[in-house]
C-alpha cells in the first residue's frame, strides 16, 4: 500500500515530526474506511485498536492526537494525496481481478 505514497510529500517541518507519515496515513485511512468522521473519533478508534495497529505500524510516540491529525490533514496537499489514493485503488482493483 504504501508504496503508491512514496511521492507524497510531508508537509511537516521535520523537528515537529513526533508521529510518522506512514503512521498517520494508515491510521487515518483504517478510521475513515470504518466510518470515522471526526478527528476526535479517528484518535478514540485508533486508541481503542492500539494493540493491534502496534502489529504492523511503529507508533513510537503511541497514537497522534486528533489535533496532530487535523493539523497534518489541513497541511498535506490535497491534490497529491488524491492522486496517491487513486493509483492505490486502481492497484487493489487490478490485484482484485486478476485473482477471480
Amino acid at each position: 500500500m504504501m508504496v503508491h505514497f512514496d511521492k507524497l510529500e510531508d508537509p511537516r517541518i521535520d523537528r515537529t515530526k513526533r508521529h510518522s507519515m506512514t503512521d498517520i496515513l494508515v491510521l487515518s485511512i483504517c478510521g475513515f474506511v470504518c466510518g470515522i468522521d471526526t478527528w476526535v473519533e479517528l484518535e478514540e478508534f485508533a486508541e481503542i485498536r492500539e494493540d493491534w495497529f502496534r502489529t504492523f505500524l511503529e507508533l513510537p510516540n503511541g497514537i497522534p492526537s486528533h489535533d496532530t491529525l487535523g493539523r497534518f490533514f489541513a497541511a498535506l496537499d490535497p491534490e497529491a494525496f488524491s492522486r496517491c489514493f487513486a493509483s492505490w485503488m486502481a492497484a487493489a482493483r487490478r490485484t482484485r481481478t486478476r485473482t477471480r
